[in-house]
C-alpha cells in the first residue's frame, strides 16, 4: 500500500474514537456550528501530525524528552480538562439566530485542541507503536516516504473532524435552547470526568 494512502487510513482510524477531544469539538459544532468543530478538529489534526512526523522519522531524543516530561503533561492537561468541562456546564447555549454565524476566535479554538492533544505524551507512544508495527519509517525507506505518510495522516485525521463537525454542526441547528442545555451539561460532566481521571491516576503512579 502507498505510504500517503496507509497514512490517510492511520490517521482517520486514531481520530475516531471519541474521547475529550472529540467531545469538545462535537459541543462547538452544536453551538456554533461545522466551522467551530471543523477548525477545532485541525488543531487535533495538526498534533497528530507533528507526533506522527516525531515517530516515523525516529527522532528518539524528542521522543524521550516528552515521555521523560509525561507527568508534567498527564498535569496540564488535567488540569486544562476540568477547566474547559468547567467552562462547558456554565456556558450558555446560543439563541438559534446567533448559531447560523461562525464562531468568534477560530484560531484560539484551533489552539486549544492543540495544546490539549499535545500534553497527551500516549498520542507519541500509539504512533511509536504503530509505525514500529508496521515497519515503517526514516530508517525503512527516507525521509521523504515517511513525510508522505505523515501528510496521509494529517489528511486522514482532517477528513474524519470536517465528517464529524458538519454531522453535529447539522444536528446543532436542529435542537432547541433546552435541548443544547442539556448536551452542554452532559459533555461538561464527561469532559471534567476526564480531566479528573487523569489527575487521579498521576496521583496514584
Amino acid at each position: 500500500m502507498p505510504a500517503f494512502l496507509k497514512g490517510l487510513l492511520l490517521g482517520f482510524s486514531i481520530a475516531a474514537p471519541v474521547g475529550p477531544i472529540g467531545l469538545l469539538c462535537i459541543r462547538r459544532s452544536l453551538a456554533h456550528g461545522r466551522l467551530a468543530g471543523f477548525v477545532s478538529g485541525l488543531g487535533a489534526a495538526t498534533a497528530d501530525a507533528c507526533y506522527g512526523l516525531v515517530a516515523a522519522l525516529g527522532l528518539t531524543a524528542i521522543t524521550h524528552a516528552l515521555v521523560g516530561h509525561r507527568a508534567w503533561l498527564q498535569l496540564g492537561g488535567g488540569i486544562f480538562l476540568l477547566y474547559l468541562g468547567i467552562a462547558t456546564l456554565r456556558a450558555r447555549p446560543p439563541a438559534a439566530e446567533a448559531r447560523v454565524a461562525p464562531a468568534p476566535n477560530l484560531s484560539t479554538a484551533y489552539l486549544t485542541i492543540l495544546v490539549l492533544t499535545l500534553t497527551n505524551p500516549m498520542t507519541i507512544l500509539s504512533f511509536l507503536g504503530i509505525f514500529a508495527g508496521l515497519g515503517v519509517g526514516a530508517s525503512t525507506g527516507g525521509a521523504w516516504p515517511a513525510c508522505r505518510l505523515v501528510a496521509g495522516v494529517f489528511l486522514g485525521s482532517a477528513t474524519w473532524w470536517l465528517l464529524l463537525g458538519s454531522a453535529a454542526g447539522w444536528l446543532g441547528r436542529r435542537l432547541d435552547h433546552g435541548g443544547l442545555r442539556i448536551l452542554n451539561l452532559a459533555s461538561g460532566l464527561v469532559i471534567a470526568a476526564f480531566g479528573a481521571w487523569q489527575l487521579l491516576s498521576l496521583a496514584r503512579a
